[in-house]
């Protein structure tokens, strides 16, 4: 006997149909927003974290004058210094820097040519001061100290300042600017760690600049570092000269 379907059950049918395919488009074009959203952020980072990041820094540059004046040096090394006076004068306003300096506070500014980089870095590695901008590990050194300075920094959120940090090579240049002096580096090369691998911040009791981010881009389960040397040292206060090591 042929079964004939109510009016009733043929509008549920319809409806369930049409539910079907509203929540498939939904779906679909869900899909394809986050796609676009990763295009976006890989290619030019999250506007909406850079833009929180370019408030901080620009909240940070009244803070950094006030270190800058702190901390510079109050008087010139004498003409006749020399290259080893001038480093431990240096290595003594570092250590004092360190000392004091918080958590989150503006200590110097960073240029990388290679990454298109200018920005003032900060004390700390900690979630919230790596939203103002790249951050100084805490258990490691400031420049002059003859130690290891690592400093890390996003690659996909906050404006991003190590976005393109695999595309570094031997000999590129990274300049920090600090309150008692200017300090220049170049590269030496790179490795990739276990995100979980804290022998990386060993000091080898030489100065070495270390720059970290995240491995591969969008995750976090390896680390990207470029190691560099010094190369000169300005001190605010005297003359240029070829660090020791």
């Amino acid at each position: 006997m042929e079964t004939i379907e109510t009016p009733r059950v043929g509008r549920q049918s319809a409806l369930v149909r049409r539910a079907r395919r509203i929540v498939g488009n939904v779906l679909l074009l869900l899909g394809i927003g986050i796609l676009l959203w990763t295009f976006v952020v890989w290619r030019w980072n999250d506007p909406f974290t850079s833009l929180y990041t370019r408030w901080q820094q620009h909240k940070l540059v009244a803070t950094h004058a006030l270190i800058v004046e702190q901390y510079a040096p109050k008087h010139a090394m004498p003409a006749s210094a020399t290259p080893r006076q001038e480093a431990a004068a240096i290595a003594k306003q570092a250590r004092r820097l360190r000392a004091g300096a918080e958590t989150g506070a503006p200590i110097g500014r960073i240029i990388v040519p290679r990454l298109h980089l200018n920005m003032l870095f900060v004390n700390g590695t900690d979630h919230e001061s790596l939203k103002r901008g790249p951050g100084r590990d805490e258990r490691t050194y400031m420049p002059g100290q003859g130690e290891l300075v690592y400093i890390a920094g996003h690659r996909t959120t906050y404006l991003a300042p190590f976005s393109a940090i695999d595309k570094m090579r031997p000999g590129d240049r990274i300049t920090l600017s600090m309150p008692y002096g200017t300090f220049l580096y170049v590269v030496t090369g790179h490795r990739i760690v276990d995100g979980d691998d804290l022998s990386v911040l060993k000091s080898t009791g030489r100065e070495m600049v270390a720059l970290q981010a995240c491995h591969p881009r969008f995750f976090a389960t390896h680390r990207y570092i470029i190691w560099a040397k010094p190369v000169t040292v300005k001190p605010v206060n005297g003359r240029p000269y070829r660090p020791a090591n």
